[in-house]
Formats: C-alpha cells, sequence, structure tokens
C-alpha cells in the first residue's frame, strides 16, 4: 500500500514518529495484498468492492488494528473499511487480515475526510465508528478535532436513513462536545436519550488503549447518534 496523506492547514491528526517493525513493514510492501482502497480511484462502489450487499461499517482511526480485525472476524456477514493514518497500525492490520484469513476489510491510508467527500456514496453505510480519537484537549486546539458540526454533515450524507454514529472518548468535555452537536440539529437522535451516554454495546471489543486507561482510572464515555429516518416524499 501506498499513503495518500495530503498537507493541510489545519488536520485532525499527527502523524507521529514511531517504530514499525520489520513485519508491519513488509505488510506494507506486499505485492500481493489486494484489500487497499485509494483516493485516486474516486468512488467506490460498495457491492463490487466487496462482491456482496452486505452492511457496511466504516471506522475512522483503527489504531493498530486488533480491534476492527476482531469485529470483522466476529462477524464475517459485515463489511468492513478501516482509515488510518500511521503507517505501523495499517501493517499490524494487513498482517492481521492474512493471520485470520479475514476477506471482509478493506483498508484507505489517507485523511478521513478526503475519503468521505471523495470515495464514499451517499447513504451507503450502516455505521461510522470513531473511537477513541485525539481529544485535542487545549481550548486553542479544539478547532482540529475530527467530529465537528461540519463533520457530523458529512457523516449524515453517507449514512442510510436509520444508519448509526458511533463515538467513544476517554476526555469528558470532547464527549459532550459530541451530544451537543449530535442533538442539537435535525439529522440525528441520541439512541441513550438526551445528554446521555450509552453502555458499551457488545459488538465493540475493549482496546488496548481502553483496558490501559481503565487501569488508570479513566472513564470512558460512549455515544450512539442515530441518523434521523428519512421520509420517502414519493409515498
Amino acid at each position: 500500500m501506498f499513503s495518500e496523506l495530503r498537507k493541510k492547514s489545519i488536520q485532525s491528526y499527527v502523524v507521529r514518529p514511531g517504530r514499525i517493525t520489520p513485519s508491519q513493514k513488509r505488510a506494507l510492501c506486499n505485492e500481493t495484498f489486494d484489500y487497499g482502497l485509494f483516493l485516486k480511484n474516486g468512488l467506490i462502489h460498495l457491492e463490487k468492492t466487496f462482491n456482496n450487499t452486505h452492511k457496511t461499517i466504516l471506522e475512522i482511526g483503527f489504531g493498530m488494528g486488533s480491534s476492527v480485525a476482531e469485529m470483522a472476524s466476529n462477524n464475517p456477514n459485515e463489511n468492513y473499511i478501516g482509515i488510518e493514518v500511521h503507517a505501523p497500525g495499517i501493517g499490524n492490520l494487513i498482517n492481521l487480515i492474512h493471520d485470520l484469513n479475514l476477506s471482509n476489510i478493506r483498508i484507505y491510508w489517507a485523511d478521513a475526510i478526503d475519503v468521505i467527500d471523495e470515495c464514499i456514496p451517499d447513504k451507503s453505510i450502516d455505521r461510522f465508528q470513531v473511537f477513541f480519537p485525539d481529544p485535542w484537549h487545549k481550548k486553542k486546539h479544539n478547532k482540529r478535532r475530527l467530529v465537528t458540526e461540519k463533520f457530523l454533515a458529512k457523516v449524515s450524507n453517507k449514512l442510510k436513513s436509520g444508519g448509526i454514529f458511533h463515538f467513544v472518548s476517554d476526555w469528558k468535555s470532547y464527549a459532550d462536545s459530541v451530544i451537543e452537536i449530535g442533538e442539537n440539529n435535525d439529522l440525528f437522535v441520541n439512541t441513550a436519550l438526551n445528554g446521555k451516554f450509552t453502555d458499551k454495546p457488545d459488538y465493540r471489543p475493549m482496546t488496548k488503549f481502553e483496558r490501559r486507561g481503565i487501569q488508570l482510572g479513566h472513564s470512558i464515555w460512549e455515544i450512539i447518534l442515530q441518523k434521523i429516518e428519512e421520509v420517502d416524499k414519493n409515498e
């Protein structure tokens, strides 16, 4: 695979230097890996991409990939698209795909906003997942947060009617802002009722990052917003 990251004045992530193992590097350079998706190819056709009509889950920022790989393994009749910017995590997920013999995952090495804008068809995704994004906790950096009013509007366009936006953070102020944005529009409803957080659903595995945070005494804030059902104007 190859990176399609583009330089931007404001972005929601920092590509931090980190150690990449020989195994992860080999995975990135493996020419036989055929589960990569690319911005250069434009809008994707999900049925052709996965060779089925199963529901599709898109995860932004899958980290080292263990969580999304576990979900894909546990749910072979669901399709998963993962977006990540860090090379070690992408290499690790490629290895997991091979080790678990998974055929229901595809990967973008790109900025999620570019993928959403250029590659995801409208009303095609059943669930968006954003788990433990960078909180950008300093007030002057809040503008870098991924989940904003504008971002949720983009997500709404790509979700099917009744589709889900699932957000998890260990940073309360970020979670509060997501609830506020999600509830103060006519696009979503909070499935846990106004101002409330939800329990962790069974389909979401606990991540290594999450487990470490809990051991350090961090609270986990889980939010599931549902896109408001659209009325068919032809009825």
